[in-house]
């Protein structure tokens, strides 16, 4: 699993293995779905995707156009199916592809999955977007 954090036109990249030695390295006891869920509850929004996925540079673009810079996580395959679905009633039509449990990339907003790149773009252009960034507190005004 790695961390992307992207502030700006840098970035910083932390690879989080439990070979790591660094004093951010993970809990190796703590199973993939606890830190899943971790990671959700402790970013406003972060995104899980795959390495080299060309769909979740499309989502940092978006977002970052709206002046929001997720914290992207890259998940080995094994990984991905650790990811957690959508609830009932939450943003995403249950009939997409990438709103099935195991599916990257996924991006998570106030701990909510919103689903993948046409869930993201979907709520863009319905113009609810920017009010729930607003909502988990990333932006302080809708421009």
């Amino acid at each position: 699993m790695r961390t992307n954090n992207f502030y700006g036109e840098g970035g910083v990249r932390l690879e989080l293995t439990p070979s790591t030695t660094s004093p951010l390295a993970i809990d190796v006891t703590e199973s993939t779905e606890m830190r899943i869920q971790r990671l959700i509850s402790e970013n406003p929004i972060v995104i899980f995707t795959r390495s080299s996925c060309c769909m979740c540079h499309v989502m940092k673009k978006l977002l970052s156009a709206i002046g929001v810079y997720p914290t992207v996580i890259e998940l080995e395959e094994e990984e991905i199916s650790a990811l957690p679905p959508s609830s009932a009633g939450d943003l995403d039509d249950h009939h997409h592809v990438n709103n099935i449990p195991g599916d990257a990339p996924a991006v998570f907003i106030g701990g909510t999955r919103v689903g993948g790149l046409e869930s993201l773009v979907a709520l863009h252009l319905s113009g609810r977007l920017v009010p729930k960034l607003v909502e988990v507190g990333v932006i302080t005004h809708v421009v």
